[in-house]
């Protein structure tokens, strides 16, 4: 057995230097941290861009709610001045009637458009009338607004769109006002102010904190109640100084905003980006944890739309990925000092490139099936347009065809009696015809000479049954002249000679012709008052008294002078409810198929033509009374006499 001293020295082992080692082991290190915090670098960015475009799709749709709430009803100002109530009550703002009469309509705009309040003021700023006038400590008439902004803007001739707080109920809403003139001269502002309470009601589809801000960088809006009235930027002294003058915020104190705030815009302006440092919630503050500031600025409102998105999420699912890829370099780390070959670290390599090369195409896909979609949109929302634009055109020609229906629609309905009256002459047309023609065989010339004088006295009186139905039928454009009110009268009176006498309806005919002249057409004053004397016998078809009572008269006292038409019936008169409807379009009280409830619209709408007006009312004694009121004709010039 050999000495231990025989046995070789056993060779040492080879191992690497120690710095060598040293310096593969950082920059293993600096591989797995660099991979981290590539990771969460990535990854964060990632998701903060996601975040980001998931929270823009969302602002560009709160986006449009608000401007559907708000341009639903900015239009309505310019339209007031087309009403001539509203100009008369500012050429005479001291008339009663004027004023009862703007009231009235304003209050029916308002509640047919479902805004806050319209109202309308003089040329100081004092509200002559308003749709909220009789409501007590709320009604805005005599209120002195000079001071609004949205008034001095339209004064000056331009459209005021403002934010502003009301002085009387103190509710928050959207001034838009439009000067009103009277030629070319500024005479008035009207002005409409459109709830927010929709807006406020639509903070839920952002699902996160948000506000809205208006051009004085103070918020207006919020799904905070403690960030309203509180400025984003710290205001200037002559800001503050205007805004107390006006009385926007209804002499609220302006706090500055709890969080600090830094907006960055792109270059048109409209889209806001930023970072908030801190939260909405105070352990959200006292954990300093930032948020992501995105925003809008929303079209011809100066106003900009922010919310504010939690990036804790966001930083939780970066950190993930970069403990994920910090194990993965690790692992990588370790197979490469396990294997000691470099090429499988080449092929990961290789893979990881393919890997990014897919993502790129599938998103590259993703990207042209949204450009698709996008195109799709704008091309159907273009036929849209195009529909809507057909539907306008084809409303206008059916409201054109609509009043040549309702004539022939009444003349339908008198057939019967205009067949009667034809009956009588044409039998004896034939009869003198036939005696006629024996009274010639026979030679007697004075009595087929007689007979032919009777034909012809009877083919003239059935020429005068058939012409006023020619004339009412025929579809002509209204043009406005000097027309007989009695005249127009007894020819719409012709057409229900035979309803009359079958109904045992009494007459009161108080017009006089050659007394009473209007300025309108004759042919549309004629489809008017067929109208209110059908309604009235209508009215009085259950009634135990049937008296039908028509007057004429001359209002001088008017300014410009005016005639008054009164038709009066003894009928049931209208309820309350009915009276507040009464013109209100396909509203009718008749049976189903007695009519369409269009009658009273279109005749309200003819006297609007010629600068008139209809009105209903209850009788004291019972029964309704229309009355038609039209411009005075002017008189005739004389005939200057040949030489």
């Amino acid at each position: 057995m050999p000495s231990p001293s025989d046995l070789p020295e056993p060779r040492p082992e080879r191992r690497l230097p120690l710095r060598r080692r040293l310096l593969l082991g950082l920059a293993a290190l600096a591989v797995v941290l660099g991979s981290g915090w590539l990771g969460f670098t990535l990854s964060q960015r990632q998701a903060t861009e996601a975040l980001r475009a998931q929270a823009s799709h969302r602002l560009d749709l709160f986006a449009m709610v608000v401007q559907g709430v708000i341009k639903r009803l900015e239009h309505v100002p310019a339209t007031v001045q087309l009403n001539q109530d509203i100009l008369a009550l500012l050429r005479e703002p001291g008339n009663a009637r004027r004023v009862d009469t703007a009231n009235t309509y304003l209050r029916r705009l308002n509640a047919h458009l479902g805004s806050i309040s319209v109202f309308v003021l003089d040329e100081r700023g004092i509200v002559l009338a308003s749709s909220n006038a009789g409501e007590g400590d709320d009604s805005l008439v005599g209120e002195d607004l000079s001071f609004r902004p949205y008034f001095l803007e339209a004064l000056s001739g331009r459209v005021g769109r403002h934010f502003a707080i009301g002085v009387k109920q103190g509710e928050p809403g959207y001034f838009v006002s439009h000067p009103i003139r009277d030629g070319a001269r500024v005479v008035g502002v009207a002005a409409i102010k459109i709830g927010l309470q929709a807006v406020d009601e639509a903070w839920s589809m952002l699902g996160a904190p948000a506000l809205l801000a208006d051009a004085n960088q103070v918020v207006i809006l919020s799904s905070e109640p403690s960030w309203r009235y509180t400025a984003l930027v710290d205001l200037p002294l002559e800001q503050r100084v205007d805004v107390e003058i006006s009385r926007l915020y209804d002499d609220r104190p302006i706090d500055p905003f709890p969080l600090p705030v830094q907006l960055r815009f792109d270059e048109d302006g409209q889209v806001v980006d930023g970072q908030v440092s801190g939260g909405a919630s105070p352990r959200e503050q006292l954990l300093r944890r930032d948020m992501l500031l995105i925003g809008r600025s929303i079209d011809g409102m100066n106003w900009r739309l922010l919310t504010f998105l939690d990036l804790r999420q966001a930083r939780n699912q970066a950190l993930e990925h970069a403990m994920l890829s910090a194990l993965v370099a690790g692992f990588m780390v370790l197979l490469a000092l396990f294997l000691g070959q470099r090429r499988s670290i080449q092929r990961q390599r290789l893979e990881a490139q393919r890997l990014l090369e897919q993502a790129n195409a599938n998103l590259e896909q993703k990207v042209a099936r949204r450009t698709r979609a996008l195109t799709d949109t704008n091309a159907r929302l273009r036929r849209e347009v195009a529909e809507r634009v057909q539907a306008a055109q084809t409303l206008r020609a059916a409201q054109d065809e609509l009043v040549q229906a309702a004539k022939l629609a009444v003349v339908g309905q008198l057939a019967a009696g205009i067949t009667h009256e034809l009956t009588q002459p044409l039998g004896a047309i034939r009869t003198l015809s036939g005696n006629a023609a024996e009274f010639l065989r026979r030679g007697n010339l004075q009595a087929v000479s007689g007979n032919l004088e009777l034909v012809a006295r009877l083919s003239d009186q059935m020429g005068g049954i058939i012409q006023p139905l020619k004339a009412f039928a025929r579809k002509s454009p209204a043009i406005p002249a000097r027309c007989d009110v009695a005249i127009a009268m007894g020819n719409a009176l012709f057409l229900f000679q035979q309803r009359l006498t079958k109904e045992g309806v009494a007459l009161r005919n108080e017009c006089d012709s050659g007394r009473v002249f209007a300025w309108c057409d004759q042919n549309r004053l004629e489809q008017v008052l067929i109208n209110l004397i059908a309604n009235a016998l209508d009215a009085m078809r259950e009634a135990p008294r049937k008296e039908l009572t028509l007057r004429a008269e001359v209002e001088a006292d008017a300014e410009p002078a005016g005639v008054r038409i009164d038709v009066l019936d003894t009928g049931s008169g209208f309820s309350s409810q009915a009276l507040d409807r009464v013109f209100e379009p396909f509203f009718t009280t008749k049976p189903v198929g007695a009519g369409l409830g269009l009658g009273l619209v279109i005749s309200r709408d003819i006297a609007r033509d010629f600068h008139g007006e209809l009105e209903a009312a209850n009788r004291p004694e019972g029964g309704a009374r229309l009355t038609l009121r039209l411009p005075a004709a002017p008189e005739p010039e004389p005939e200057n006499p040949e030489p």
